[in-house]
């Protein structure tokens, strides 16, 4: 199958991951024009038949760009997830950025194949139903529980407000919440490839959910990176420390923000609070949020 085919339909399994980002690897210098790099992070112009193309720019230090590394790295990663799933909760700083960079590579690189091969507008999607699919890959094989439920929230009239989750994970043998309320137990996560004009709604949708069930419903957020291109040659960050902020103590207080790539702003006072890398979430954030609620 050709690989826009591969690109734009589900993919099922983190082998199927593997697979098609090494496809990726090996396609992308085959039409690579030139690249620019801003603030460690590399566009790529391709141009053939006069058409002039750019892509998202990625993060040099988590981008993955040998197929041969990124083989080998990968299964290094099933292999720590394989620890997690058996209970191991010691990891080193080596295990945290190996986490984080094949899941960036995975990801990434999906995007800057559609950005080649199909118009950027119609690749949203395509580029955010991958990036749900891979982080429940990721939970499905650290042995967690997961589901998507959609929250049916009536108001007057009649009226029924879906309020959609990305996933629900569980502490227990099979996910309890449903679309009438949320286990207490469990965990509601989003997933963004972006916070980009989307973090207010995760918060009101906590808000929201915790009106609806009588009390406080535990919310993550998992994004992968807060980076864009700004023309041909420069990135930009889309992450709104601020508004951030405001949200946080003015609205409510999510149970965790994870980014793959995280924003500049994370390492610093007061982001580092409440922003995390996705490995810590992964290696023990989501194990430490359900047995302490289990």
């Amino acid at each position: 199958m050709a690989l826009i085919d591969d690109l734009q339909k589900k993919i099922e399994s983190l082998d199927d991951f593997k697979a098609i980002t090494s496809r990726i690897l090996i396609y992308i210098p085959e039409v690579i024009s030139s690249m620019r790099e801003d603030r460690g992070y590399v566009i790529i112009e391709s141009t053939s038949g006069g058409t002039q193309k750019f892509t998202r720019p990625y993060n040099s230090e988590l981008f993955i760009k040998d197929p041969s590394q990124f083989r080998t790295d990968y299964d290094d990663f099933e292999r720590i997830l394989n620890s997690v799933s058996s209970g191991t909760c010691d990891f080193s700083e080596d295990n945290h950025k190996l986490i984080n960079k094949v899941t960036y590579t995975m990801q990434q690189s999906i995007g800057i194949a559609l950005d080649l091969l199909a118009n950027q507008n119609a690749n949203r999607k395509h580029v955010g139903n991958r990036f749900e699919e891979l982080i429940g890959l990721i939970v499905d094989a650290i042995g967690i529980k997961n589901k998507k439920i959609v929250l049916k929230i009536p108001y007057e009239n009649e009226g029924v407000y879906s309020c959609e989750t990305d996933l629900v994970l569980s502490p227990y043998e099979q996910v309890k919440s449903d679309n009438s309320t949320i286990d207490e137990n469990e965990v509601v996560v989003s997933l963004k490839t972006s916070s980009k004009d989307r973090m207010g709604k995760i918060f009101i949708d906590k808000i929201l959910m915790s009106k609806f069930v009588g009390r406080d419903v535990k919310v993550v957020g998992i994004f992968l990176n807060d980076i864009q291109r700004k023309g041909q040659e420069k990135v930009g960050y889309t992450f709104v420390a601020g508004l951030f902020m405001v949200y946080t103590n003015f609205l409510t207080k999510l149970d965790g923000v994870f980014f793959v790539d995280p924003p500049p702003h994370a390492d610093k006072e007061p982001y580092n609070v409440h922003i995390k890398r996705f490995s810590e979430f992964i290696l023990s954030g989501i194990k430490d949020m359900l047995n302490s609620t289990s």
